[in-house]
């Protein structure tokens, strides 16, 4: 390999993933105008073209996406290597990114955070709150955590947390106006709070269950919001019925600022869980990370 080579395409490695000159120098940590012209440098010297460029977006061509496909996993490859034996210090050491949902990030993982990481000051977690459903390979996470039923078969999953159950919710005053539901199907003709997923653009659908019957009813109201947590603000406010994990309602249904409803078809399911590709060789600070958020009970 060429003298500056390497440079280069983790320059190109940068942009093709980010779609984006101005995303991959904030990464990189330099100019727009660098990196264009080390890219257009690279460009020449393979004598072809890599990127297409427009005045809204980039994109790679076909051998941009050929490259991209071939290096990028033995540039992480490399990474991951260069991280493990940085961690063979006294201490272990390192940044590992992982998307979860709200709920699970302030329920089940800070609490076990708090309790490790004073003691691992070198070890540093960075959360995303995404309700879609990730492709963490390609995202470049360490781990997602999702409940059990999401997780792809091919990869690692750790249970960290117990069963868990859905609770439909709303005010006392919204129920002045409106009907206790007394089965799934009347949710339809209910002011529903919706969950936007990113991942397909679509809502999400309230799934129940009783005596070995299943039904996914697609309700409708007036707002949708793309955490639990303004949902269940939403419904506080007297504005619906909201759809949220049992344990982030429990504290307004002790108090009666909530009232439950359909709790004999929200049975409980497989919790949350920690997933990581098959194939990851664990760093030491991911090994201790795995550690702690596992689920003792």
């Amino acid at each position: 390999m060429q003298r500056g080579y390497l440079d280069d395409l983790l320059a190109f490695l940068a942009v093709g993933r980010e779609r984006s000159f101005t995303r991959a120098a904030a990464r990189l940590g330099v100019s727009q105008s660098a990196l264009s012209h080390t890219i257009r440098a690279l460009e020449t010297r393979l004598g072809v073209r890599l990127l297409t460029r427009t005045t809204r977006s980039v994109s790679p061509t076909e051998a941009g996406e050929r490259l991209l496909q071939s290096i990028g996993p033995r540039l992480d490859a490399i990474d991951t290597e260069l991280a493990a034996i940085r961690e063979l210090r006294e201490r272990p050491a390192g940044t590992i990114r992982i998307t979860t949902t709200e709920y699970a990030a302030d329920a089940i993982i800070l609490p076990k955070l708090a309790r490790l990481l004073p003691g691992y000051p070198d070890i540093k977690v960075e959360t995303t709150i995404d309700y879609g459903l990730t492709d963490i390979v390609a995202e470049r996470y360490d781990a997602g955590v999702r409940s059990g039923e999401q997780v792809a078969k091919d990869m690692i999953a750790v249970r960290i947390g117990p069963d868990m159950r859905m609770a439909v919710v709303g005010t006392a005053a919204y129920f002045k106006r409106h009907p206790e539901p007394r089965h799934p199907r009347e949710l339809v003709e209910h002011n529903c709070i919706n969950l936007r997923l990113p991942t397909h653009g679509g809502t999400y659908v309230w799934e129940f269950e009783k005596a070995g019957r299943e039904l996914r009813v697609r309700v409708d109201g007036q707002l949708t919001y793309n955490t639990t947590a303004q949902m269940l603000n939403a419904s506080l406010a007297g504005l619906g019925l909201a759809y949220v994990p049992e344990g982030m309602a429990e504290t307004y249904l002790a108090r009666n600022r909530l009232r439950r409803v359909l709790a004999d078809w929200c049975l409980p399911y497989s919790g949350y869980h920690l997933y990581y590709p098959s194939r990851r060789q664990p760093s030491a600070a991911f090994s201790l990370f795995v550690e702690a958020l596992r689920h003792r009970g």
